[in-house]
């Protein structure tokens, strides 16, 4: 799985389609995109239109790019495997390489109906790769006790030096979930605080690109969103950055529990 992936988290349309090509373009192999944001659409068309024009100058094919959706609400089995056939067709990618629950939401009997949907789209050819997305520890201690087929290769959920989560990182990291972060740059709310100014300053990067190192270094696999060109460019390069051990303590010390959207890993 590629190392970061773009976020097109609330973006539509042509600034969709823009922000795909332009990251592309950079050297990103990996697209975050779901149901609810009702832009597969775009991001599958531009993928396939990347892949066929000049700009695709290192010559990938769909193998190549990684594309990730997520499940609207978990429901009936049925229309579960409905939604993700649908998700396929929107996409026009062939398949999906990762789907995802997008949130516990449901309770138990329709988080274990939709994953066991996912299991079988995995074991038709729909989709690739299957996990879950905002699942606290009981929940993905409900969906492993289940015994399923096939377990949950990834956890995506809000994480940062500001929300931390190390209840839910380290229960992932033992059970071999790959923590997945979404709003990486905690939505641009702490680029002035104090402690990743002075970091940023000290290691010659930007306040995005230190927050990204931090999510890598601790083996998480950051989804940044932006629709800049530029800042989409500056958040891919992040290869030549190294921060030491002590200013990671720094940046873990930064922890308030900060929620920049929604927060469902204590769900019923």
């Amino acid at each position: 799985m590629p190392r970061i992936h773009l976020g097109v988290y609330l973006t539509s349309g042509q600034e969709t389609r823009n922000a795909v090509h332009w990251a592309l373009e950079a050297g990103y192999r990996a697209i975050d995109s779901a149901q609810m944001y009702r832009n597969e659409h775009e991001v599958g068309s531009t993928i396939c239109s990347f892949l066929a024009s000049p700009s695709n100058t290192s010559n990938l094919t769909r193998s190549d790019i990684h594309f990730t959706s997520k499940l609207a609400s978990n429901t009936s089995y049925p229309a579960v495997r409905k939604s993700i056939k649908q998700s396929v067709k929107q996409s026009g990618l062939g398949y999906i390489d990762l789907f995802l629950l997008h949130s516990p939401y449901g309770g138990r009997e329709a988080r274990l109906a939709s994953w066991k949907a996912v299991e079988d789209a995995v074991a038709e050819g729909e989709v690739r790769t299957g996990g879950v997305s905002n699942f606290g520890v009981k929940h993905l201690q409900e969906l492993l006790a289940s015994n399923p087929r096939i377990r949950p290769a990834v956890n995506q959920i809000e994480v940062h030096p500001f929300n931390t989560r190390t209840n839910i990182t380290s229960f992932c990291q033992q059970h071999d979930i790959l923590v997945q972060a979404y709003a990486p740059l905690v939505r641009a709310l702490k680029m002035k605080h104090p402690v990743i100014r002075s970091l940023s300053e000290k290691y010659s990067c930007t306040p995005a690109q230190l927050l990204l190192r931090w999510s890598l270094q601790h083996g998480y696999v950051p989804l940044p969103k932006s629709v800049t060109k530029d800042r989409i460019i500056e958040n891919g390069q992040v290869d030549g950055l190294d921060i030491d051990v002590k200013d990671m303590e720094k940046m873990d010390a930064l922890d308030e529990y900060l929620v920049t959207d929604w927060d469902p890993v204590d769900a019923d």
